[in-house]
């Protein structure tokens, strides 16, 4: 008699290739790899499966490194690579990289249309402000005054908020993590990975060359209490040294307050309750900046909704069944299409 032997269970090495990593020494990116290949281990991934599609630029070096299927296509038409790859096959996980360069300004209109049709994606978003793999120049989330080579005397440009742009058109999964959050970064992904329709996730990476320290006023430890909140769907907004601070929602004024506990006659009955269903609360959530407001991280907005692949299949399905009652010759005899008059 033959036993056998459950399969083994893959680690985050399993997912590594065995290319050297070239990226700068000290860039986030390192980061948020060794934070994905954790968490596709810990999803028990399979990696003949799993497909990673990436633009250009730093970030999209991102499929080389992993142990999986993947493509590095063009500037900013991964999504619509990767539409195409969940639509063939649906039973692929389908998983696009990119930096708010690449998939804001050259590339936001195809990320915008993969969000809205909600098709079924892990959609990770490296926002480190500014253009690496060319030098440094402002990108569409460099903030006013952001001096580079191509704006030597400041940015004049409003900047783009990537969880609002998701939330703007409809996104489904909208949430935000760090390079640096180890912990807190996996458990974003695995929620990503278990939505089904495109997850949208913003994550704040640090590019020590060109924009050194551009988040470190609410991702050094110094401040990280004050300054971030860490959202949970059904849990109070609070945050700061010994969760001494909160959110409470200004009804008049349609506003999110921050307040201290114990101030003001204001107590843990008084905060806000996070509600990731809640589009309005989550636009909200995304807008706070510092130094008034704190960092909004974690899942901000969840939904579920019909996924776009899926809808399409069923398209498919209905029209191959309604076709089995056409006749083609009729169609290709039928006459002209037009009449001129």
């Amino acid at each position: 008699m033959n036993v056998q032997s459950p399969p083994e269970k893959l680690t985050a090495r399993d997912f590594a290739t065995d290319q050297e990593v070239r990226w700068c020494p000290g860039c986030g990116d390192y980061a948020i790899l060794k934070g994905v290949q954790n968490t596709l281990a810990q999803l028990e991934a399979d990696p003949k499966n799993t497909v990673f599609v990436s633009g250009i630029g730093c970030a999209a070096r991102f499929p080389y490194y992993m142990e999986t299927y993947g493509f590095h296509t063009i500037h900013g038409r991964s999504p619509a690579v990767a539409t195409g790859v969940k639509l063939a096959n649906p039973e692929l996980d389908v998983w696009v990289v990119g930096g708010d360069g690449d998939m804001l300004s050259i590339g936001g209109n195809h990320t915008m249309h993969a969000i809205r049709r909600n098709v079924d994606l892990q959609i990770l978003l490296f926002n480190n402000q500014i253009y690496g793999l060319t030098k440094g120049q402002y990108s569409p989330t460099s903030k006013i005054g952001t001096k580079s080579p191509s704006t030597p005397l400041g940015s004049i440009d409003n900047p783009v908020s990537a969880a609002q742009f998701a939330l703007g058109v409809g996104g489904t999964f909208i949430a935000r993590s760090s390079d640096i959050l180890q912990k807190h970064l996996p458990e974003v992904l695995k929620r990503a990975y278990k939505h089904k329709g495109a997850s949208f996730v913003e994550i704040f990476q640090n590019c020590i060359v060109y924009n050194d320290g551009a988040f470190k006023h609410f991702t050094e430890k110094s401040v990280q209490d004050e300054m971030q909140i860490h959202v949970e769907h059904g849990e109070p907004l609070l945050f700061g040294k010994d969760k001494s601070k909160g959110l409470i929602l200004n009804k008049e004024e349609m506003r999110l307050e921050v307040v201290t506990l114990g101030e003001d006659g204001i107590t843990l009955d008084d905060i806000a309750i996070h509600d990731e269903t809640n589009r309005g609360l989550a636009t909200m959530l995304a807008q706070m900046d510092p130094p008034d407001y704190p960092v909004a991280l974690g899942v901000l907005y969840a939904e579920p909704a019909a996924s776009y692949e899926v809808s399409v299949h069923a398209q498919i399905d209905q029209a191959t069944k309604d076709g089995d009652k056409a006749d083609l010759n009729k169609l290709l005899q039928r006459g002209q299409t037009w009449t001129v008059e």
